[in-house]
């Protein structure tokens, strides 16, 4: 049986998927509420209403919610990202009425006490710290803000830590009242239920939430880059690390799917589940040009689904007896290979076997396809995920090579080296 959607009275819209394999069920509430939806001062805040949204209402207070789910058998968690922030729970069948009754009622009457938020802000901070222990979080915010000027993808999800320490109260619950509506929220279920029977729970228990106004945003499209951006981070540490980005097509361009494809054959393909496993990269096109021949230790590409473009990237960490340059080098040499010819058969069929794998294996439970079903809707249309095969199939070398031309020219491309100070201590010496 196909997935079904439907939108109920007051905007609420709801996706369900039949699966009778286990006596299993996952549900999902999305919210289009992440730092794209956020401006200087409030950087941060749906990441920190993330967290007051497990601090409790009056029917479920304090931790009580979290008791009843674990006696069940249950999980339950939440993320937040650039363009959404979700719920999740994955439970025995029988029992998902609970994650029903809990995100129909967290939805509006979470409470938001003072002493939570104060306490969820030191949480916070200690979290962005030790974000700020890895070199590579360093460069890549560095690169994020260098690369967007005058979009909201500009900032971290974490936010600014002079925001995080003196927004307040009223600052989140604005937030929380903003965003979390019907109107701007997604119900995913997938699992082992009727269909006609999980609608109608959910319009009881959702349906009289009233729909509230449409959020406005402050957006702002990023203008086109006009030269290369470059950054240098210095830091603790041995190792030099490089970092490529590329501005990327957004998830529902059509040039979207043959970037899929460039990434894979530049280095190895991405996961856009944040539940997905890795695969290899050891037969890309990068690992062969850095990692084989002695300049890097590692390496990895990143490519991301978004609601607006957003970056490819490519970090790159150096062996300790090579430099920055030596690796910056030959991975402009591989840059240009993509932009001066196109990938060859055995290149192209190899790199969709490797994006189909990625793809199988973020699609394995009940858990996965909620991501999934949740994910697509809010970046496309929850078809964005039923037909992904069929448009990844469709890509050819030409396609490819028009999109690596078009991506990874040098006046589109944001650089950034991490020099660890020992090391610019011994260059200094």
């Amino acid at each position: 049986m196909s997935a079904t959607k439907s939108r109920l009275r007051n905007g609420l819209t709801v996706i369900l998927q039949e699966v009778h394999t286990a006596p299993v069920t996952t549900f999902w509430v999305w919210y289009r509420a992440g730092s794209r939806h956020e401006h200087t001062g409030i950087t941060g805040s749906s990441h920190w209403v993330e967290h007051m949204q497990f601090k409790g209402t009056k029917q479920y207070p304090s931790d009580s919610a979290d008791r009843e789910i674990s006696r069940t058998g249950g999980v339950w968690n939440a993320m937040t990202w650039i363009d959404w922030t979700t719920y999740y729970e994955t439970m025995p069948a029988n029992k998902i009425d609970l994650a029903i009754k809990l995100e129909a009622d967290r939805m509006t009457n979470s409470l938001y006490k003072k002493k939570d938020v104060d306490s969820e802000r030191t949480v916070i901070i200690a979290e962005r710290q030790g974000a700020e222990n890895q070199p590579i979080f360093l460069l890549s915010e560095e690169i994020q803000a260098a690369a967007f000027r005058v979009h909201p993808y500009h900032h971290e999800v974490l936010g600014d830590k002079i925001d995080i320490e003196s927004m307040n109260r009223s600052d989140l619950y604005k937030h929380y009242r903003t965003f979390y509506n019907p109107i701007n929220a997604i119900v995913v279920a997938v699992g082992d239920f009727k269909s006609s029977q999980m609608l109608k729970k959910i319009r009881a228990h959702f349906g009289g939430i009233p729909k509230g106004d449409k959020p406005r945003l402050f957006l702002r499209d990023e203008p086109q880059q006009r030269g290369e951006r470059r950054v240098f981070v210095e830091g603790d540490g041995e190792t030099s690390y490089l970092q490529a980005a590329f501005h990327a097509p957004a998830a529902s361009d059509p040039d979207f799917f043959p970037m899929i494809v460039l990434d894979s054959i530049l280095s190895g393909a991405s996961s856009f589940n944040l539940f997905g496993s890795g695969i290899s990269n050891k037969t890309s096109r990068l690992y062969r040009a850095l990692v084989l021949k002695g300049l890097a230790a590692g390496f990895s590409g990143s490519l991301a689904a978004t609601v607006d473009p957003f970056l490819y990237s490519i970090t790159c960490a150096v062996r300790t007896d090579r430099s920055i340059e030596q690796v910056e080098t030959a991975l402009n040499d591989e840059i240009e290979r993509a932009i001066n010819t196109p990938p060859t058969d055995e290149e192209l069929l190899k790199a969709k076997k490797q994006a189909r794998a990625m793809f199988a294996y973020s699609a394995e439970s009940v858990t996965n396809l909620g991501f999934w079903y949740g994910f697509a809707e809010i970046l496309d249309n929850y078809t964005w995920f039923t037909n992904y095969l069929d448009n990844l199939e469709a890509v050819t070398a030409s396609d490819v090579h028009r999109v690596a031309q078009n991506v990874l020219r040098p006046n589109n491309r944001t650089t950034g080296h991490y020099i660890p100070k020992i090391a610019k201590a011994n260059t200094a010496s």
